[in-house]
């Protein structure tokens, strides 16, 4: 018979502390709620806006309104593509915590227009965010993170990439070239931090209903024929982000590291659907 330690508590973040950037709507609101339902000690959400509907202000007071919670969420504005402000959160989890079990990098932007239309800044702004901001996100937290993580309990960094690093999504009216390329950028690190008791993996989301997404949704036909082109005839549900960021950043993910995991249903295996713009 196989003795399967601490099997019960599999799936328990007891404890840890995460920061989500991005974290106050969408992809980043579901992963939140999904650490503190989990038993995390405390999830900061991090945004560059504090107030406004979609602002960290709201996100927070709705964390903290979860029933059966341990923990609490706590919100610091932060523009995660300005070193000096990446700088400041490192300084604020080093202050009030000292440490850092999980660091999901989910903050990205994106630009769509025709190929010969795409503005030099568009690319700046992408590249800065989806690239250069997520490595110093590693890098200025590596510290914390290492000294949380053990040799069986790793640290984890995950980096909510996208779909369109993976095949050719969207071309013509509606082209997301530099926004495909900034996606496939997210490789390395697992090598580079893993024996540093880090480990770094990466969740490739396909279409959920979000803000960001509404748009191209309409564009390529709404949601019912993507529901219809999609293999499981659905688009993402908000369980099915919580579900794979819990299992990597959980005891039952300690050994996976420099994994790609797409979360679009099967869509990517769907070549052509989305280039037909």
């Amino acid at each position: 018979m196989s003795e399967l330690g601490n099997f019960d508590g599999m799936f328990d973040l007891s404890g840890k502390v995460a920061l989500v950037t991005g974290g106050s709507r969408g992809l980043g609101l579901h992963t939140a709620t999904a650490f503190l339902r989990a038993g995390a000690k405390k999830v900061t959400i991090s945004a560059r806006k504090a107030g406004g509907a979609e602002g960290i202000d709201q996100a927070i007071e709705r964390l903290n309104k979860l029933s059966g919670i341990k923990g609490r969420a706590v919100g610091v504005p932060a523009n995660v593509s300005n070193q000096a402000e990446i700088q400041r959160l490192v300084q604020y989890v080093e202050k009030t915590e000292g440490k850092l079990d999980i660091l999901v990098a989910n903050a990205g932007a994106t630009w769509g227009s025709k190929f010969e239309d795409a503005p030099d800044h568009s690319s700046a702004k992408i590249l800065d965010l989806n690239v250069r901001g997520v490595f110093l996100l590693a890098q200025k937290f590596a510290p914390l993170l290492e000294a949380s993580g053990t040799r069986q309990d790793p640290s984890r960094i995950i980096i909510v990439s996208s779909t369109a690093g993976k095949n050719v999504p969207h071309v013509g009216e509606n082209g997301t070239i530099m926004y495909s390329v900034s996606k496939a950028a997210a490789r390395n690190l697992a090598v580079e931090l893993g024996p540093r008791n880090i480990t770094t993996n990466v969740i490739a989301p396909g279409f959920f209903p979000s803000k960001l997404a509404s748009g191209l949704i309409d564009r390529l036909g709404g949601t019912a024929e993507l529901e219809e082109a999609n293999p499981r005839k659905r688009l993402g549900e908000p369980e099915d982000i919580a579900g794979v960021m819990i299992f990597l950043c959980s005891p039952a993910g300690s050994y996976i590291n420099g994994v790609d995991i797409c979360v679009d249903g099967g869509m990517v295996l769907s070549t052509g659907r989305h280039s037909k713009l």
